[in-house]
């Protein structure tokens, strides 16, 4: 790693300094990542984001959640005890969705609980949202980072010269589950890299995101640029997630996740989770519906056959279940549930015994 690469991982830990190195960060997935696991995940020596709420009003309730389990975990006072500005900052993220959450009372719920850092993602109007949103948020909570996700180059260097320039970027592969970018998406292996050189000289830390579920894809992507890593769906198999045990259960079985995942807004639809900007689409796992849609049923019917499953509980996930199971390339990885703490640690664990190992090897 070069000194410049260190540096930034350096600078990355200073904003969170109850954190391990290496930075693992658990991803903002909306509703799934609530309070216990971001708490979860801090507690670890990472960084828990809190996902978007199903409405924004619901953020300062899902806040004061994680600021109740901080205090019965102790965290709140050894961040506050080990840092020189941290009084009434939490040591949890959390996130947004701009072209649908409310901007107004986002920033109040910021301003009331001070969250370490704010993700923001998808914006329908580019750069200028992201501008609006991190002005204001600044302007209440200038101890809250502004974190933004980008999956192209051209989004990154419009962030990092824009002016309210993030303090961290994050970098999403097309392997990413949920959303991500419809069209124009590229794996992590081309377009961290190249990011990572083009915003060297801004001093801002770049965090990779998609497709990472162990310490060795950790490891690769540390090595690619990033000055840590952001994981979603490995976290989805642990035992604090906000999600329902049959759509877990797909996550542990499902493998091959390049064949049996694929963008496709059909879900959405489905779901009637529509509106989202054209450039963004979700990664799920096929299953039925997905079936049904390539052989030509009606979406009428499929709709009625969605909803149906819908009220059979668990039994609507799984390969002939019917319900959006949204996951990454990766979750072939993913082999069973854990705790977050022991899926943070069991990461850093094998990234360490990783970079060790090819230490010994140049030796």
């Amino acid at each position: 790693m070069s000194s410049q690469a260190l540096n930034l991982v350096k600078k990355l830990a200073s904003f969170y300094p109850w954190t391990q190195a290496p930075l693992i960060v658990g991803a903002p997935m909306r509703v799934l990542s609530g309070p216990k696991l971001a708490v979860a995940v801090s507690s670890a020596g990472g960084l828990g984001f809190i996902g978007p709420r199903s409405k924004t009003g619901d953020t300062l309730t899902a806040l004061e959640e994680a600021k109740q389990l901080l205090q019965a975990s102790n965290l709140q006072k050894d961040f506050n005890s080990n840092s020189e500005n941290s009084n009434n900052v939490l040591p949890v993220g959390v996130g947004f969705q701009t072209w649908n959450d409310d901007l107004k009372i986002a920033v109040s719920a910021i301003e009331t609980k001070t969250p370490c850092a704010a993700w923001l993602f998808a914006p329908r109007n580019g750069q200028e949202e992201f501008d609006e949103w991190t002005r204001h948020i600044r302007q209440v909570s200038p101890k809250t980072n502004i974190w933004i996700q980008v999956g192209t180059l051209r989004e990154a260097l419009l962030a990092v010269e824009s002016r309210e320039p993030p303090d961290v970027l994050v970098v999403q592969g097309a392997e990413a589950g949920g959303h991500g970018r419809a069209y124009d998406g590229i794996g992590l292996m081309t377009l961290l890299p190249e990011i990572s050189d083009a915003v060297k000289g801004s001093g801002i830390p770049v965090v990779a995101a998609g497709g990472i579920t162990d310490g060795r894809g950790a490891a690769a992507a540390m090595c690619l640029g990033g000055a840590g890593v952001a994981i979603g769906t490995r976290f989805l198999a642990s035992t604090e997630a906000n999600i329902s045990k049959g759509y877990q259960n797909e996550i542990v079985r499902a493998s091959d996740g390049g064949v049996s995942t694929r963008r496709t807004t059909l879900y959405n639809q489905l779901r009637g989770t529509v509106g989202w900007p054209e450039e963004f689409s979700p990664r799920t796992v096929l299953n039925r519906s997905w079936v049904d849609f390539s052989e030509g049923k009606s979406f009428e019917e499929l709709k009625v056959l969605h909803d149906e499953a819908a009220e059979t509980g668990d039994g609507g996930w799984g390969p002939e279940g019917r319900l959006a199971t949204y996951a990454g390339a990766g979750v072939g990885l993913i082999h069973g549930v854990s705790d977050a703490r022991h899926i943070v640690e069991q990461v850093r664990k094998e990234m360490l015994a990783v970079g060790k190992m090819y230490t010994l090897e140049v030796m």
